[in-house]
């Protein structure tokens, strides 16, 4: 077999036998397809079956001045997640990777909004045009439910559960849950719902789904970014902010306020409390008035 083959193979493993979701599949296929372009314009002719530890250093070599350390990381642990495949459908019998070491990236502090700003970019979208109720039920949504961009696109009309309160999410590995549903949340989107999305000429194998563009068919990943882009441009605001700076901004004020780290954990999707702890350090002043107030020494 040949690169392309065992690519193929591997897709259908990760998607089959881990249960990985297809942005993910999409980004291991993107850094073996990168290791493929690297072998290529190098003139290395040699397979996965026989490719030794120099050639893959070289190659992270190579990556590492396009880069940063986090990307880096993550290509790394394709590349050892892909000659693992190998070896556990004995192709090889050993791989390549064990020796590489993962640069140390640290965890990067998510940035966040202020209330005041979120209400400052859902306030300047236009809702004379015919995406401005749309696009504001996807701000109210990414915000109020703390979504990650891809659950946003992929959200379904058969996924909305308002009158028990909730929204049913597919997140990564197809795992799903039932995340809380806020009033102003439900209302803009049943606002979109029953007056904008009616209207539109939606086309086949789109029928259940929530948010579609003015064709009738599902947004794109990239389509959220460029709203949400084009309107912190409106307001003038500095920060470099996505759709994920939303879904920090809802966990950070939900700690703010009160909120525990195991009920922000199981909104999130996060398969692991560390990962939610990263919200801890984003308000020392809250967390001095959490030691003040329920520290049995506080006096």
């Amino acid at each position: 077999m040949n690169w392309q083959s065992y690519i193929k193979s591997y897709q259908s493993y990760l998607k089959i036998e881990r249960g990985l979701s297809k942005n993910t599949i999409d980004n291991y296929s993107f850094d073996m397809e990168r290791l493929c372009l690297f072998l290529s314009q190098n003139d290395i002719k040699v397979s996965p079956i026989v490719i030794n530890e120099e050639t893959l250093q070289q190659f992270i070599y190579a990556v590492s001045k396009e880069v940063n350390p986090r990307s880096q990381a993550r290509i790394i642990s394709g590349l050892k997640s892909f000659f693992s495949y190998l070896i556990f459908e004995d192709f090889r019998n050993d791989s390549p990777m064990e020796l590489v070491e993962t640069p140390k990236t640290g965890r990067k502090l998510p940035d966040t909004l202020a209330v005041e700003e979120i209400d400052a970019l859902i306030s300047a979208i236009d809702l004379s045009s015919k995406e401005g109720e749309r696009n504001r039920a996807i701000l109210e949504t990414v915000y109020g439910c703390g979504l990650r961009v891809s659950e946003l696109v992929d959200l379904k009309i058969s996924d909305l559960f308002f009158e028990e309160g909730f929204i049913k999410i597919t997140g990564k590995g197809n795992k799903q849950r039932f995340v809380p549903v806020g009033d102003l949340t439900q209302k803009f989107i049943e606002i979109y719902k029953n007056n904008i999305r009616t209207q539109l000429n939606i086309q086949k194998g789109f029928e259940d789904t929530l948010f579609l563009n003015r064709r009738g068919r599902q947004l794109t990943r990239a389509m959220i970014f460029t709203i949400i882009k084009d309107l912190a441009v409106k307001i003038n605001l500095t920060k470099n902010i996505s759709p994920h700076t939303l879904r920090h901004s809802f966990a950070t004020h939900l700690l703010e306020n009160g909120a525990d780290l195991r009920s922000i954990q199981l909104m999130l999707g996060h398969e692991s409390i560390t990962t939610t702890e990263i919200y801890v350090h984003l308000d020392r002043k809250f967390l001095t008035e959490v030691l003040n107030t329920f520290h049995p020494r506080k006096d």
